[in-house]
């Protein structure tokens, strides 16, 4: 579906990637599970490209429901993949780096964790294809792919989270916070699960990064789109706090 101007979101209910086309071609920004592959050609189709014209891979961090295709697309059809440099480990072993906060087991008694395991089970996320090579960008970088997104360094869910800004279109915000909380199925802006992030308080210090972001539409990795403004999707979760 269309999701901004230039911006098809496809995945599932649960996850979210996206396309981004310019006249220079087409970004694919995180990359689902590796079952999502055969959705490409389609989104591809809403902006009226062909595969020829995919150019890159970025990635907001490198966890298992963000990396699906991005080994697949990069030997298919020889495109880089970019990733910050804190991610870099964690995206070319496909091993988590330390310990998340918090342990998954108390999130079991939700169905909606159970759905989402069975879905990531199904599609491919449980054993994720390590990206055999990445080029890695900083804080501040304006990124030489189709829609020049701007990177905004918001760790917290990992060390190398970052958000992508491509300008007049949308507000890409990977797990930095989501609508749609897999583990709970709770709606609304809000942080990840605490068995998802390194540090939740880390999570809502990124948030500031956030406040000064001048755009309408917000995508995050997991929910709806947000229509109302990065600065209110900081405040609703700073209202949230810890999940």
């Amino acid at each position: 579906m269309i999701a901004a101007d230039g911006v098809v979101r496809l995945g599932s209910p649960l996850v979210n990637w996206y396309l981004v086309g310019d006249d220079h071609g087409v970004t694919v920004v995180d990359a689902g599970v590796a079952g999502f592959r055969p959705q490409l050609e389609g989104g591809l189709a809403e902006l009226g490209r062909r595969l020829e014209d995919v150019r890159a891979v970025v990635l907001t961090h490198a966890h298992a429901d963000h990396v699906g295709v991005a080994e697949i697309l990069r030997t298919e059809l020889g495109v880089p993949v970019y990733v910050h440099e804190a991610d870099r480990e964690l995206a070319t072993t496909a091993k988590a780096v330390g310990k998340n906060e918090r342990s998954f087991l108390p999130y079991l008694r939700h169905p909606a964790a159970w759905r989402l395991l069975v879905h990531l089970a199904r599609n491919g996320g449980m054993k994720p294809r390590p990206i055999a090579d990445v080029t890695t960008f900083a804080d501040g970088e304006e990124l030489d792919v189709p829609g020049r997104p701007v990177v905004l360094h918001t760790p917290g869910h990992t060390d190398g989270h970052c958000v992508l800004h491509f300008r007049g279109r949308a507000l890409l915000v990977g797990d930095l916070l989501c609508t749609l909380n897999p583990l709970t199925g709770s709606v609304g802006p809000q942080l990840l699960p605490a068995a998802f992030n390194r540090s939740s308080a880390e999570s809502l210090r990124s948030l500031s990064r956030l406040d000064q972001v001048d755009e309408d539409v917000l995508l995050p990795g997991h929910g709806e789109p947000w229509r109302e403004g990065p600065a209110a999707a900081a405040e609703a979760v700073r209202r949230v706090g810890p999940n």
